[in-house]
């Protein structure tokens, strides 16, 4: 993480600062599309680290209505552990929301929601057959999940810049 945040101060993105060990930053910009930001990061981070990998950049005024437009307030409040937010690359069209919904085989439940999917876990994400791979490949473009806590504690952060 340190080596991350050392490449975004000297592509100049300032104030950059890590939540946990997985790859979850927050940063200060302006005026850039995320876009571009996105692509800047992967060449980077594949030149300087060797490292080839997928970013998601929002906004805080993104990731704010994110939050807020979550389809599932009640399990935000009573099972935050199990409550995933997926931020995706690309805004799925509604032919592969239906695909994913239609490969569910547990009692998952799925919203997709612009560029975030927000799934339900009931009975845990370690053993629901509903996993990355399979909700990427439905919907036919790359994400990375959070649980509800920690998409609030990244909310908390950004709001600090």
């Amino acid at each position: 993480m340190a080596d991350l945040r050392g490449m975004l101060g000297e592509l100049g993105f300032g104030d950059s600062r890590s939540l946990l060990q997985s790859g979850n930053l927050v940063f200060r910009y302006a005026g850039r599309d995320t876009g571009h930001i996105e692509t800047r990061l992967e060449a980077a981070t594949l030149e300087r680290l060797g490292l080839k990998t997928t970013y998601f950049v929002r906004s805080a005024a993104d990731w704010d209505d994110a939050v807020a437009s979550n389809p599932f307030p009640q399990a935000a409040v009573d099972d935050p552990a199990h409550l995933v937010m997926m931020a995706l690359r690309d805004s799925p069209p509604p032919e592969a929301v239906e695909r994913l919904r239609s490969a569910i085989a547990g009692r998952e439940v799925v919203e997709v929601i612009g560029r975030q999917a927000y799934l339900i876990y009931p009975d845990g994400i370690g053993t629901s057959k509903l996993t990355l791979n399979v909700v990427e490949s439905k919907l036919g473009t790359r994400g990375t999940a959070r649980n509800w806590n920690t998409v609030l504690k990244l909310q908390a952060l950004a709001a600090e810049f």
